[in-house]
């Protein structure tokens, strides 16, 4: 991706290595939080390991020892260190190599697409209202609530902001086996998209009326709402290839990376079968498809994953 010496946006909000943005609030998925990319931990798990209460509990105290400056894996692991090359020390006042190309990556990344959506709005009359991206690493606060690493990169309609540990990136790619640049713009891209839903109105409809709805009922509208991202990041991939950003490759990249966290993929690797009831972000055919289809058209009309079959 073509994405060195471009606009890069200012909203973009970094916490990484910032102890006081932590704290404890509700869940960012409950029925009224945020739309998240899965992260692969635990989809569909019936009976074995630990308990969600357990990975809460767990959690907390090691965020408690965190605050109070012990790191309880140094001390586990006798002072050495695994995690991802993003992490931080929070006592650590400056950034990595790494660190600066990666900011710079995702200030590019969301330039594009603000650069996408204002023109799509501008051209139906609308104003865009740009979202602003989070990069935090461990853990962070949300207007939907408390939001760790494992939770996986998510929009929250509250406060119109997409949350990210860059960390995920790695993950992508050493578990899912998807790597690129154009896989991890992708992962900003859908995020993006469920803020387009939320100025288009389509999140609060969902968010209201799931209220009514059983939990098999909300899960296969939740599908819908994702695959709908998804279809909106295609059209967002559309305008850069439109504009020779593309290197040869980058299309299949961001097709990979849909294939490897579809719900079934995710489920037939972590449990070895599915659970289709429990699927709340689409098959990797689904993914798939609907990306393509928008990158294929550029057209939201194209995106109506509301009606008929998906």
């Amino acid at each position: 991706m073509e994405w060195k010496g471009r606009r890069q946006s200012d909203n973009v909000e970094d916490r990484r290595g910032d102890a006081t943005r932590g704290g404890f609030g509700r869940n960012p998925f409950g029925r009224n939080g945020g739309f998240s990319f899965p992260s692969g931990g635990g989809v569909g798990r019936r009976g074995g390991g630990l308990s969600i209460g357990t990975i809460i509990f767990l959690v907390v105290i090691y965020l408690i020892f965190k605050a109070m400056g012990i790191d309880l894996m140094q001390v586990l692991d006798g002072g050495m260190t695994g995690g991802s090359g993003y992490e931080q020390s929070q006592s650590e006042s400056t950034s990595t190599p790494a660190d600066d190309e990666m900011t710079a990556f995702m200030r590019t990344v969301l330039a594009e697409t603000e650069d996408t959506w204002q023109g799509i709005f501008q051209a139906q009359g609308r104003d865009y209202e740009e979202p602003t991206l989070v990069l935090f690493a461990d853990a962070t606060q949300s207007a939907c609530g408390f939001a760790s690493a494992a939770t996986g990169p998510f929009y929250c309609p509250g406060d119109h902001k997409v949350y990210l540990d860059t960390a995920f990136f790695q993950e992508l790619e050493r578990k899912f086996g998807a790597s690129g640049d154009f896989a991890e713009a992708y992962v900003v891209a859908h995020e993006v998209g469920h803020h387009v839903q939320n100025l288009l109105g389509i999140l609060p409809k969902f968010n209201q009326a799931r209220q009514r709805m059983s939990e098999a009922e909300a899960n296969k509208m939740s599908v819908r709402v994702e695959l709908q991202a998804d279809c909106f990041a295609g059209i967002w991939g559309k305008y850069t290839e439109q504009k020779g950003m593309l290197d040869a490759g980058d299309l299949e990249e961001a097709l990979n990376a849909a294939q490897q966290i579809g719900d079934d993929t995710l489920q037939k690797r972590s449990q070895g079968y599915v659970v289709p009831e429990s699927f709340n972000h689409g098959t990797s055919d689904q993914r798939m498809r609907w990306f393509k289809r928008g990158f294929d058209s550029g057209q939201l009309a194209a995106c109506d994953t509301f009606s008929g079959p998906l």
